[in-house]
């Protein structure tokens, strides 16, 4: 499919959707195009491209990649000394998952930071949503040890509901699992959640390949699958 077969709309300027990073929409016929913006109006996409826009069908859409190359920061060890190192360990244990995936959900998260918000209103180190928190029956969302159980019981959910697939685990942790739904069980076409699923898998592959960790101690239900075949195809987010 070339660009002139795309339909245009009305062109605007440049100044009209400003934007501080890029995405690539790739497209069925292997086209890919350089976007500064986008949005799914009804069964399109409206791309904001240098000089104006343009609409695209859903359908034709198959990834938005990020323009940059995520490269993690250096993980952090999860030993005796280290703060949450109990609570992670301990959570871990309880609910049959890896401690080396909390661990990486938290430093994506809040950065270990127990009285983070974000503009969404997720709290503490989890990024628990008050409704979310609410429901895992946490009575304070800032508290590290109830953040991190009712997180990683979450976490625990999701690995059993998608059968321990690691990326749509880790796009239904950040964006819902109606939107991985919505997008027929695959990972969301935003670029949040594509960047959020790399960073934390990339974190968690290096504190893997580093050698022995805490996590050795507590061995998970199953290792989650790292990688899916349908990690950079659409899937679901706000």
């Amino acid at each position: 499919m070339r660009l002139k077969h795309l339909a245009l709309i009305v062109f605007f300027p440049a100044w009209a959707a400003p934007s501080l990073r890029a995405e690539y929409i790739v497209l069925r016929s292997g086209q890919r195009l350089a976007v500064t913006g986008y949005q799914i109006v009804g069964d399109k996409y409206r791309l904001q491209m240098k000089g104006g826009t343009a609409e695209i069908p859903v359908e034709q859409v198959v990834a938005i990649e990020p323009e940059e190359i995520f490269i993690s920061a250096p993980p952090a060890e999860v030993s005796q000394e280290e703060p949450f190192g109990d609570l992670i360990r301990a959570a871990a244990k309880r609910y049959s998952v890896d401690a080396d995936l909390i661990t990486s959900v938290i430093a994506a998260e809040s950065n270990f930071d127990p009285r983070a918000i974000s503009r969404r209103d997720a709290r503490g180190l989890m990024q628990l949503l008050p409704a979310t928190a609410m429901r895992l029956g946490v009575k304070n969302i800032f508290d590290p040890q109830e953040n991190i159980e009712a997180g990683t019981r979450y976490l625990s959910d999701l690995l059993q509901l998608y059968k321990n697939d690691m990326a749509l685990t880790l796009a239904a942790y950040n964006a819902g699992p109606e939107r991985v739904q919505r997008y027929g069980q695959r990972v969301p076409p935003f670029a949040e959640t594509i960047s959020y699923v790399r960073r934390v898998q990339q974190t968690y592959q290096q504190r893997k390949s580093s050698g022995p960790s805490v996590a050795d101690k507590t061995p998970p239900r199953a290792a989650p699958v790292a990688a899916t075949s349908n990690t950079t195809k659409p899937a679901a987010q706000f």
